[in-house]
C-alpha cells in the first residue's frame, strides 16, 4: 500500500475531531516503527509517535523473573503501564503528557522522553502485541481509534531482525539465533491478530 494512500487515510481519521490514538501491529521486523515515524512526520507538529516498545522491563527485572533470554515477548513489558498511558492521552487536558522511549543501543527504556503536548490531534502507538487477544494485551485494542496491521514476508523481516541486532553489537550467529528462538515464536503467536486490525497492510520487501 503506497504511503500517501496511508496520509489519506490518516487524514480522514483525524477529521473526527479531537484527538485520535492510531495502533500499529506487527511482527518483529515489519517496519513499525519506520511506517509510524513517516507518518508522523507527514502531519507535523499534530502527530506524535508512542512506541510500546518504551514499557519494556529492565533487564535486572528480566533476570529476576527468569525472562532476560526472551526479552521481548508479551511477559516482558509493563502493560498495566501502557494501558493507563494510552489512557492518559485518550484524556488530553491542558499538561503535557510525558511517554517513555526505548533506547536501542542500551536495551533500556528512558522515562519521560516523549512529550504529548495539548495540541497533539493524532497519537500513533507502535508495537507488537497491540491486537494480542490475551488477558491484559487484550485491553489495549479498546483504547485505538483505529489500528492497523503490516504484513511483510518472514524472510524479509528476519533478514531485517538479524541486521538490526548485528548493528548493536550482536555476532551474526549469536543474531540469527535470537531471532529463530526469539523473535519467530512471537511472530507466530502474533499472526493471527491481524484480523482484529481494521486493515491489513501488505508491504514488500
Amino acid at each position: 500500500m503506497e504511503m500517501n494512500i496511508l496520509i489519506e487515510r490518516l487524514q480522514a481519521l483525524m477529521a473526527k475531531g479531537g484527538r485520535q490514538i492510531l495502533g500499529i501491529a506487527g511482527p518483529p521486523g515489519s517496519a513499525k516503527s519506520t511506517i509510524a515515524r513517516g507518518l508522523a512526520e507527514s502531519m507535523g507538529r499534530a502527530a506524535v509517535v508512542v512506541p510500546m516498545d518504551g514499557f519494556h522491563l529492565a533487564n535486572d527485572e528480566l533476570v529476576r523473573l527468569g525472562r532476560r533470554d526472551r526479552k521481548g515477548a508479551p511477559d516482558t513489558f509493563d502493560i498495566a503501564g501502557y494501558r493507563a498511558l494510552l489512557d492518559r492521552l485518550r484524556e488530553g487536558g491542558p499538561e503535557v503528557v510525558y511517554a517513555p522511549r526505548f533506547d536501542r543501543e542500551t536495551e533500556t527504556a528512558v522515562a519521560g522522553a516523549i512529550p504529548v503536548g495539548p495540541d497533539v490531534r493524532l497519537v500513533i502507538t507502535e508495537g507488537n502485541y497491540l491486537l494480542l487477544d490475551t488477558p491484559g494485551w487484550a485491553d489495549i485494542r479498546s483504547r485505538l481509534d483505529e489500528a492497523w496491521f503490516l504484513d511483510l514476508g518472514a524472510e524479509a523481516r528476519q533478514a531485517r531482525l538479524v541486521a538490526r541486532r548485528v548493528r548493536h553489537g550482536d555476532t551474526a550467529d549469536a543474531a540469527a539465533e535470537w531471532v529463530r528462538t526469539v523473535d519467530e515464536p512471537n511472530a507466530r503467536l502474533i499472526a493471527p491478530s491481524a484480523d482484529r486490525a481494521d486493515v491489513v497492510i501488505r508491504l514488500d520487501a
